[in-house]
């Protein structure tokens, strides 16, 4: 079996909104929340989906997903402290309740720019491998600086990925994964993939879309509008 678990828990501070969070904005009268939703709502391979919410919008978000006709939510939680704990929120409601061997795809709610093959390379990946991390080839120049600010390497960008979702693993290995690092205090730790590096699993990279974009900024939103637009263009125009 495979689930979701799509964490909105952030509050959207570098978007400058003062109205409501980031994943509630709306393009063309549909929350963000919901264009992200829908891509797992409609794969055939999602059995359920765990959402992550801000404790106060999550009655809105129910109203949400009744009025977009998504059934496959089976659990809502609030959101943690730290990226982390809401994750481990998401995936602590649905302990007891799915297979230990299941398959969960860790994605971001304001991430909304995926698709039916990036959700099926990850399910499979997961089954080949028996974990999957989103990445893109790295199009910049990287290099490294020391603690003094100082340059002190270029790194081979042919070699370089940027990390980004969904992030796929075993319910349970990444279930224990959470509580161990719970277990040591640790509650920051950046995403899925750096915790189950740092809990010695090895980790298997699926090239997704350039475009699949965290909407973090202003400048993201409209970037996500021009994409949204440019599709339905050209299901008009070809």
């Amino acid at each position: 079996m495979n689930y979701a678990v799509i964490f909105a828990g952030g509050t959207g501070t570098r978007m400058n909104t003062k109205t409501r969070p980031k994943q509630f904005l709306t393009l063309h009268g549909k929350e963000i929340i919901i264009y992200t939703l829908e891509h797992f709502e409609n794969h055939p391979g999602i059995e359920g989906i765990s959402v992550v919410c801000i404790a106060e919008w999550i009655d809105y978000l129910k109203k949400l997903l009744e009025k977009y006709h998504i059934q496959k939510v089976k659990w809502i939680s609030p959101g943690g402290g730290t990226g982390q704990e809401s994750i481990f929120n998401g995936l602590n409601a649905m302990r007891g309740d799915i297979d230990k061997d299941s398959i969960v795809l860790i994605h971001d709610g304001v991430r909304p720019l995926i698709d039916e093959k990036l959700i099926t390379d990850n399910i499979k990946m997961v089954q080949e491998k028996g974990c999957a991390v989103t990445v893109v080839p790295a199009i910049e120049t990287v290099m490294l600086v020391d603690d003094k600010g100082e340059i002190v390497e270029s790194v081979d960008r042919n070699k370089c990925r940027v990390v980004r979702a969904p992030q796929s693993f075993i319910y349970q290995e990444l279930m224990n994964a959470h509580d161990r690092a719970r277990e040591k205090g640790i509650i920051n730790m950046i995403d899925s993939a750096t915790m189950m590096s740092e809990a010695g699993h090895t980790l298997y990279p699926v090239v997704g879309r350039p475009d699949n974009i965290k909407i973090t900024t202003p400048s993201d939103f409209y970037t996500f509008r021009a994409i949204v637009e440019a599709e339905e263009n050209s299901q008009i125009f070809g």
